[in-house]
């Protein structure tokens, strides 16, 4: 039995780069047919974008378009729009990712895809909610993390380096598409009882302010009491009336905190996360663990509000502790006694640990030809009585003959479009 939760599913996907991509991959990862439109010749752009041989689509590109099928397609053309209208009135998903205006330039509106199709679910993802005053902008996946504290909350608080920091997590650009795919699985369920599809807007703003929830709630303890407990800079510092950067604060009411581990002269990345839990016993446990016995009797550490005045004593001891040992030794002294600590992985780490290939958290696709098997970050949930299969990217409009006849196109009628602009790059007549 095909268990696909999105078997028999169709989506007209208009979206390029990566947050339209990521979503759609998704949707096609979950079993639904998903039909690509690219630009005849040119593609989506990231087929060309940071390549590792300049004949081969880029691993950009493959990453985010698995499972997919390749439509060339000019809807520009008097042709190409009739293509186009004719997918859009046999699809259940509709979803677009161009500048603001664009599809509106283009005729294909959601007011115009609603007529067309009244069950037809429009997804767009556009840089900012209808009601900012940025929402013409052209945004980018920075733009939206500036605008959405989540810039302006990252880095180091002091020093050289305390300059507003982008995340190294694409808070504005995968991130916008997996929430995006929520609202447009809700839609899908919205339409069981209605009978009728209906529009769905993802700003990348909106996607990083949800990932920035803990940041207003900090706000907000700032604007009542004028300084934040968890924060390194408590309680020594003043603090502004913005909330500011926290270095590698946990950012709850924990310590946690990254500490220096033997090598990391030459490893940039030999560091472990330790965190000091609240509570008296899970306290004892952890002092336990580093031979810190003395802290249980010191007033300076013994509370966990003791220790939020005493933060950097605490830091310094614990680094003293270990800057001599293996970040991998010191999860193996530490979580016998349930403190959470992990080591700090670089990507190389990651990838080659073999116990991640397990089905969904990252996989291999065989793309086959010069390019070969390829490692992408899989389904991130599991279904009990679901796997997803992985398979490989679509060459550049490999399935447009295919698509145009499964919607009643004559052979002669699909020639001619790739003579007249529509799926190929237009002939220049000499």
């Amino acid at each position: 039995m095909n268990t696909a939760p999105l078997q028999g599913i169709k989506v007209v996907d208009f979206t390029e780069v990566q947050s339209g991509p990521s979503c759609t991959q998704m949707l096609a990862w979950l079993g639904a047919e998903v039909i690509k439109i690219e630009r005849p010749g040119v593609g989506d752009a990231t087929r060309g974008e940071l390549q590792f041989d300049p004949t081969l689509p880029s691993y950009y590109f493959l990453q985010l378009n698995s499972d997919k099928k390749s439509l060339a397609l000019n809807a520009k053309t008097p042709d190409g729009k009739a293509i186009l209208t004719k997918l859009i009135k046999e699809c259940d998903i509709f979803v677009e990712n161009l500048h603001p205006g664009a599809m509106d330039k283009l005729g294909f509106s959601w007011e115009a895809v609603h007529a067309l199709n009244p069950r037809c679910i429009y997804g767009t993802i556009k840089g900012f909610p209808v009601s900012s005053k940025f929402k013409d902008l052209k945004a980018y996946e920075p733009i939206a993390q500036v605008t959405a504290c989540a810039a302006s909350t990252t880095g180091w608080y002091e020093g050289e380096y305390n300059v507003p920091t982008q995340s190294g997590a694409a808070l504005g650009d995968s991130n916008t598409g997996m929430h995006l795919l929520i609202g447009l699985l809700a839609a899908l369920m919205q339409r069981e009882r209605t009978g009728e599809g209906s529009y769905v807007y993802q700003s990348m703003h909106n996607a990083c302010l949800n990932l920035c929830r803990i940041k207003t709630r900090d706000q907000l303890t700032l604007d009542k009491i004028g300084y934040l407990t968890q924060f390194p800079q408590y309680p020594d510092s003043k603090f502004p009336d913005f909330v500011p950067r926290s270095g590698n604060t946990e950012g709850s009411g924990v310590l946690g905190w990254t500490y220096r581990c033997k090598g990391y002269e030459t490893d940039p990345n030999a560091y472990c996360y330790i965190i000091f839990q609240r509570g008296a016993k899970d306290f004892e446990a952890a002092c336990k663990a580093f031979g810190f016995e003395d802290w249980l009797t010191n007033p300076d550490f013994n509370t966990a509000d003791a220790r939020d005045r005493h933060k950097q004593e605490i830091i310094d001891r614990v680094e003293a502790w270990t800057v001599d040992k293996d970040k991998y030794e010191i999860v193996k002294l530490l979580s016998p006694y349930g403190v959470p600590c992990a080591p700090v992985l670089s990507t190389k780490e990651v990838m080659s640990d073999q116990s991640l290939y397990d089905g969904n958290t990252l996989v291999k696709i065989n793309q086959g030809g010069k390019i070969g098997e390829f490692v992408t970050v899989g389904c991130p949930f599991t279904i009990s009585n679901y796997q997803p299969t992985y398979g490989p990217c679509p060459e550049l409009g490999g399935d447009t003959d295919e698509i145009l006849a499964s919607i009643g196109y004559t052979a002669e009628q699909i020639a001619s479009f790739k003579t007249n602009g529509t799926t190929a790059p237009e002939t220049v007549k000499k």
